[in-house]
């Protein structure tokens, strides 16, 4: 059993890297070399566009990023107002490829790096390289870092020594099976190890994963938190920038200066509004709890609106049965694009210990399921969903509709 099961990762693998260097060749014939990297900012994707960039500009690449919380439509319809250029999408976007499609209409080479469920591109030059069209689960199997550092190797072997930026990225997801990393993240991980770049070590029932640098061994867990806080705090204040550094260059008293701030920052937000929801509770349905920050987190990015529910969702006062989200307000600025009119909310969930386990063996539905579909009836945008942590838009004023239209999915 576990033979078949061996050899059935390793044919989706196979397929995965076939379909990674049939891209490749038709990037190598692309005119123009230069590329632009649009990338999430949370640890994965900072860690995947550290990948893309240093594999990029080994082959001589001029390489432009752009940091997105969520690749909303009103900047993709940006985006794609050029025409002839290399675009790659990191960590989001796999699910939108068909939209993606409409608006580039062949007038772009469009490549996606991805790892939440995924749909078929509908222009051949939209390449969809999301694993799970290729049936590796993004919440369990394999990370965007991990699929980039694929891509990257896929590009020239000698971006292997990328590897602990992948396992990194790994563990900064939080995607672990009994403790531990499994599939593609894993080994990642034990390649890492076999380079002399990280360290695993028995941790409780799972393992600690640890990087190796000039300056002292570093825990990926802490430093994933410490590129979350860069990328989600500090998002318009160059945080990104920072993380991709953090990453291809490793800490620095400057970054630590930085963290330290935002940190500080992201802590008494958070205590503020924990302390407000222990007095206020959180609004109740059948299946779901809820909480509006609105704009009590600028000025942070809407990430921290999932990491906000992360830290809160095994509190005391939080009910162990029910679903948890979180709503905030967009705000009408993305760096690299200016001001965009938006007049959207941004709602992200997440589940508790006991939720995680029900989901995991089949007795509730993952948060995938129902949060895309009940935001697409009522036209909001849905991207990047998982089973155990899920995102999506919907135009401000209709947070109880939405609320209403996953109950009625959930109760059916």
């Amino acid at each position: 059993m576990k033979r078949n099961q061996r050899e059935k990762d390793m044919g989706m693998r196979t397929a995965l890297i076939t379909a990674m260097k049939r891209t490749i060749r038709e990037i190598n014939q692309w005119p123009k070399k230069a590329v632009r990297i649009f990338h999430h900012n949370d640890a994965d994707g900072l860690c995947s566009a550290a990948i893309l960039t240093r594999a990029f500009e080994r082959q001589g690449f001029k390489v432009k990023r752009f940091c997105l919380e969520k690749p909303y439509p009103a900047v993709l319809e940006r985006i794609y107002e050029q025409e002839g250029c290399l675009l790659v999408f990191a960590d989001f976007a796999g699910r939108i490829a068909p939209m993606l499609s409409e608006l580039n209409r062949g007038r772009n080479l469009t490549v996606i790096l991805d790892h939440h469920p995924a749909e078929a591109s509908t222009d051949p030059k939209v390449h969809n390289l999301d694993p799970d069209l290729y049936g590796l689960k993004g919440d369990r199997d394999i990370t965007a870092s991990t699929t980039c550092y694929l891509f990257a190797t896929a590009l020239d072997p000698a971006n292997r020594d990328l590897v602990h930026i992948a396992a990194l990225g790994a563990v900064g997801d939080k995607f672990f099976v009994a403790g531990r990393l499994v599939d593609q993240n894993r080994e990642v991980a034990l390649e890492a190890v076999r380079q002399g770049r990280m360290k695993i070590r028995k941790h409780g029932p799972g393992e600690q994963y640890i990087l190796k640098t000039p300056g002292g061994d570093i825990p990926c867990d802490e430093l994933g938190v410490y590129l979350d806080i860069l990328g989600g705090a500090g998002y318009y204040r160059d945080g990104p920038e920072m993380g991709v550094k953090v990453c291809l260059e490793g800490v620095s008293a400057e970054s630590d200066l930085m963290v330290e701030v935002l940190r500080k920052i992201q802590t008494q937000a958070f205590d503020a509004e924990i302390k407000r929801l222990q007095e206020a509770g959180l609004e109740k349905s059948a299946h779901i709890q809820w909480f509006h920050v609105r704009g009590r987190f600028v000025p942070m990015g809407v990430k921290m609106i999932g990491l906000f529910c992360e830290a809160l969702k095994n509190m005391e006062f939080i009910d162990p049965q029910r679903y948890i989200a979180g709503f905030q307000t967009v705000p009408n600025e993305i760096p690299g694009f200016g001001t965009i009119e938006f007049n959207q909310v941004k709602i992200s969930m997440r589940v508790t210990h006991q939720m995680e386990r029900q989901i995991r063996e089949g007795k509730a539905k993952g948060l995938n399921v129902f949060l895309p579909e009940a935001t697409n009836r009522l036209g909001g945008f849905s991207d990047a969903c998982h089973s155990l942590t899920a995102a999506t838009t919907v135009a401000a004023g209709k947070e109880a509709a939405l609320i209403r239209e996953m109950e009625r999915y959930l109760s059916a």
